[in-house]
């Protein structure tokens, strides 16, 4: 049997079972696609599929269905990712560039993947630890009462009202604006507190007081940490597969619920040359998704945080990959914008 036709025809296989979701048969693929051999050479190579692991019969069929080990050699023979088409990339840019927020434009985000792809999408935070200080606002809502507001580089917008010890005026509540910007502008969230004190240190003295106030309201707000935390939509998309599940969708459904495992999963997964990557089925360490595939790729700056979907190994793999991919780069592109 000739490899490229070993890969064809467990190619054909693949995209058969993910489709009708039947074990299928060599008269079937003979009729099917273009293969261009007799149905009995496609039963040999069918048994030499077997043989390697790719393919295997289930007790109750005559057909045969692809194994973790043949759809990951499947994934790995997929030499380009088609595009989305023009009607989805409008669709994708449009509600993405409708968001008011980094929580609006995550929430919408996963919704969206998940109506693309029919599984469930997850999208983690991005990472506190690289975010930077991109803008701070200060704006007076009363004598002694300002609103604070931080924008981070990853698009976070966090704002506290604070009260200030003295009443301020609108010039000089600028002027301090001015002094904490320049001072933090660029500053990683980490270290911001550094960066305050030499800031403090150099405000005119009659203002200390409230650049106190308002230097301690910045570090709270760039304190609310979300990076171990992540969103998700699409449930019930994983709740009509379960068929795709022998076991059960239970311990599933529960690593979803309490995010921990799928963080450090989508934590450990590093994207190929295609920009995404794949786990399938028991390559997933972790027991409870030993039955599901997961496809993510990174977003933002330095693509740190993930964005994907999860759902059984019968996956239509190429289209996942491409709609996870292109999510992604919309994404990256509204948060840096």
């Amino acid at each position: 049997m000739s490899e490229p036709r070993r890969l064809e025809v467990l190619r054909a296989i693949v995209e058969d079972y993910v489709h009708s979701r039947e074990p299928v048969g060599s008269k079937a693929l003979v009729e099917r696609h273009q293969l261009g051999v007799s149905s009995a050479t496609i039963r040999n190579d069918m048994a030499v599929l077997e043989e390697e692991g790719l393919i295997v019969a289930p007790h109750t069929s005559a057909g045969r269905i692809p194994t973790d080990k043949g759809y990951r050699l499947f994934v790995d023979q997929l030499s380009d990712l088609k595009p989305l088409s023009a009607a989805e990339r409008r669709a994708i840019q449009t509600l993405l560039e409708g968001a008011d927020d980094i929580d609006d434009v995550l929430d919408r985000t996963v919704r969206l993947l998940a109506q693309l792809t029919n599984q469930v999408a997850v999208v983690q935070y991005p990472h506190l630890g690289n975010a930077k200080v991109r803008h701070i606002e200060f704006v007076l809502l009363a004598p002694s009462q300002v609103l604070v507001v931080l924008i981070s580089t990853t698009g976070r917008v966090e704002q506290r009202v604070t009260t200030i010890p003295a009443a301020i005026s609108e010039p000089s509540l600028h002027e301090l604006r001015q002094h904490f910007l320049q001072a933090l502008a660029g500053t990683t969230l980490t270290r911001i507190t550094s960066h305050l004190t030499d800031a403090l240190a150099t405000v005119p003295v009659q203002l200390r007081g409230i650049a106190g106030a308002l230097g301690r309201c910045l570090e709270q707000l760039a304190g609310i940490n979300r990076e171990d935390r992540m969103v998700m939509a699409g449930t019930a998309n994983l709740a009509r597969s379960t068929g795709d599940f022998p076991l059960t969708i239970g311990p599933i459904l529960e690593a979803l619920e309490e995010q921990v495992v799928m963080l450090r999963l989508l934590s450990e997964m590093e994207q190929d040359a295609k920009g995404v990557s794949v786990r399938i089925g028991s390559e997933n360490t972790y027991g409870s998704l030993s039955e599901a595939s997961v496809v993510a790729t990174g977003y933002g700056r330095d693509a740190s945080a993930m964005v994907g979907v999860l759902g059984p190994t019968r996956m239509d793999y190429p289209n996942t990959m491409a709609a996870v991919r292109a999510v992604a780069r919309y994404l990256s592109r509204v948060l840096n914008s």
